[in-house]
């Protein structure tokens, strides 16, 4: 996420923001001088912007010769910039809803190849993605829901979850996106080995359908 807002930050500077709309709607990578001529900036100062797009991931970098030349003689390939294939999103709070497509798409398509109840197979799906959160987590259950947007709340023995990163799914397809959160989060769980919580269903105002109380 602070890479993200970082990156989205970036384009806050005019000069910088009209050189990547400049680079991303080209069909070829561009070149600094090219760059520079299109948008009226002095080639120091296009290039210097360009490669700040670069450093915060808006942009990336090639190099190759444009005569089509190789060999001694054809010179140094030159550097040019396109737009990069990273996606950034801001959401505040954070939502999560890419990654809950990509569940319910998996679901959907392996229920028509296997006859399974798709709800069977998002729920498994949600709790092995989970499972390999977990591993990214380093043991340490609270950071694993703080890294997926949970915003987790400590209250006495329980921890309360300030945020559902699929909010918007989960007002209108309650059930099947509150068991989805309850699986994920069982598979957090179970993937670091943590017998100190338990995860259950608890809908209150203002948090997420899952609680974890201590075991």
């Amino acid at each position: 996420m602070a890479d993200h807002v970082a990156a989205v930050a970036a384009l806050d500077e005019p000069n910088r923001r009209k050189l990547y709309d400049y680079v991303a709607r080209q069909t070829a990578p561009i070149s600094k001088d090219e760059a520079s001529e299109a948008i009226g900036l002095p080639r120091t100062t296009a290039a210097f912007h360009l490669d700040k797009l670069v450093e915060m991931g808006l942009l990336d970098v090639i190099h190759e010769r444009r005569s089509g030349r190789t060999g001694p003689g054809a010179g140094r390939p030159a550097k040019l910039y396109l737009r990069s294939e990273q996606q950034i999103e801001v959401s505040l709070p954070d939502r999560r809803y890419e990654a809950a497509s990509h569940l319910l798409t998996d679901a959907l398509l392996e229920s028509e190849t296997t006859g399974e109840p798709a709800r069977e197979i998002l729920n498994r799906r949600a709790y092995e993605w989970g499972e390999d959160l977990a591993g990214e987590a380093g043991g340490d259950v609270v950071q694993a829901l703080e890294d997926l947007g949970f915003e987790p709340q400590q209250e006495n023995t329980t921890i309360l979850l300030g945020n559902c990163p699929f909010h918007s799914l989960a007002q209108k397809h309650t059930q099947l996106v509150c068991g989805m959160n309850l699986c994920l989060i069982s598979g957090i769980l179970d993937g670091i080995e943590a017998r100190s919580h338990t995860a259950s269903l608890d809908p209150s105002p203002g948090h997420c359908c899952v609680k974890l109380d201590q075991a």
